[in-house]
């Protein structure tokens, strides 16, 4: 995919104030409390993170048609996610660059332009100035300057989009490091190579600090007992994936991304979809197609080790059967996006996706229900002034490295934590 770089977006800028000494606040095994809870550095963290690296926006299937259009964000800037006629994605500043007005108020659709309704400049699909009214009050006015913001930087690795506000820095594959291949074996449980993203987002505000929700998600130490009910009610055996004799690892990627591997445990089980809670026999068209896509001895390797649980920094949680997408919109509140996968081509196994991501994660479900409330509880928690320090060593003495030198650890050891903060520190420290 092309890069989108002839206007430059201007990001907000972090009120000036003293230097922050993050070597004072991030150590190996402790992170001060302040972390979570100082504005300051909550600006800061949009400068040095969210307005400098590569960030998920979205999925190409969620514009599959030309003109197609859906919002957006990156942290908590509004972006447009277009598919312009030639079959371009960009990603657009939802601003008017006269007035400042937002040109698009509706979250999804089809649409050739944008017609701001302040004075009303028009915008194709691709951020270009059509038009305005009365076009002799801006005689020599430079056209080609006054579309939509763009954002500097966009590319896509199997379909999953990201944006950048830098102009210069790494590639979106060199950002992704080993990440890239997650999202590969993601797409392999799909008969014809391909996810898509097409049944819909629901929307979860926490009170909470968005840094909290990063670290929780390859957290193995808290569902044993913050999912402990559900556990029990549904028999599914997911918390023995996370008990102290688990076979399954922590790891540590770099760059922030981490994950939990859960495939010594699936493997040790060796059965196909356990990994899903089901087994072949209730799927069989999907288990016909698998086989016929990759061969007998492939696809029940495929399906024995399933979807990756993987946090990708700083914002895509792909949590085996769902993605999360999460929005900071201050130091203490922040806005999860979920929709249940879809492998493309196996609409047996999808609908069953769509049921499972509602009991979990739905109104009425319980998995994000209760992270929610530890969340929130957190964030009440860390305000409190002693201890300062929160203690993130659980497991140090025994990280070592996998076969690929990356740190691991037990299930339910702190190496995904320490390696957030790891990345975290050293983005901060950057000139």
């Amino acid at each position: 995919m092309s890069n989108c770089a002839h206007v430059i977006p201007i990001a907000p800028t972090a009120t000036a104030g003293p230097a922050i000494r993050w070597d004072e606040l991030v150590r190996e095994d402790h992170v001060h409390g302040s972390l979570y809870t100082d504005p300051a550095i909550y600006q800061a963290e949009l400068q040095k993170i969210w307005y400098s690296t590569w960030v998920y926006v979205g999925h190409e299937s969620e514009v599959p048609n030309a003109n197609d259009y859906v919002m957006k964000s990156i942290g908590p800037e509004p972006i447009l996610m277009t598919r312009d006629k030639t079959g371009q994605i960009n990603l657009l500043h939802n601003r008017c660059p006269h007035r400042g007005n937002r040109v698009c108020m509706t979250e999804k659709g089809n649409a050739r332009s944008f017609t701001c309704p302040y004075h009303g400049w028009t915008f194709g699909n691709d951020g270009a100035l059509r038009g305005y009214p009365f076009p002799s009050g801006y005689e020599g006015a430079d056209r080609s300057q006054l579309g939509l913001g763009k954002v500097a930087r966009v590319a896509s690795h199997r379909g999953f989009v990201f944006g950048s506000f830098a102009q210069e820095g790494e590639s979106l594959l060199e950002h992704l490091g080993a990440a890239a291949g997650a999202i590969d074996a993601l797409c392999l449980n799909s008969p014809e190579g391909e996810v898509e993203v097409t049944a819909g987002y629901l929307k979860h505000k926490v009170k909470a600090n968005w840094k909290f929700l990063v670290e929780n998600e390859t957290d193995g130490y808290h569902p044993s007992f913050v999912h402990a009910s559900i556990f029990e009610v549904a028999e599914s055996g997911i918390g023995t994936l996370y008990d102290s004799d688990s076979t399954a690892v922590s790891r540590d990627f770099g760059k922030g991304h981490t994950e939990n591997d859960l495939r010594p445990e699936f493997r040790k089980r060796g059965v196909p979809l356990s990994w899903f809670g089901t087994t072949a026999e209730k799927l069989p068209a999907y288990v016909s197609q698998m086989e016929a896509a990759y061969g007998q001895d492939k696809a029940r390797e495929i399906m024995i080790d399933g979807t990756p649980h993987i946090m990708i920094f700083p914002n895509l949680f792909i949590a085996e059967i769902q993605l999360f997408v999460l929005q900071p919109l201050s130091v203490d509140h922040t806005v999860q996006h979920v929709t249940a996968i879809q492998f493309k081509g196996a609409p047996d196994i999808n609908r069953r996706l769509r049921q499972q991501t509602m009991g979990s994660v739905g109104p009425a479900g319980f998995l994000l229900a209760d992270d929610a409330a530890m969340y929130e509880r957190t964030q009440l928690g860390v305000q409190a002034s002693n201890p300062e320090w929160l203690y993130l060593g659980r497991g140090r003495h025994r990280e070592r490295l996998d076969g690929n030198g990356y740190r691991i650890g037990d299930a339910t050891d702190e190496t995904p934590s320490r390696g957030i903060w790891r990345h975290y520190k050293s983005l901060m420290e950057a000139a």
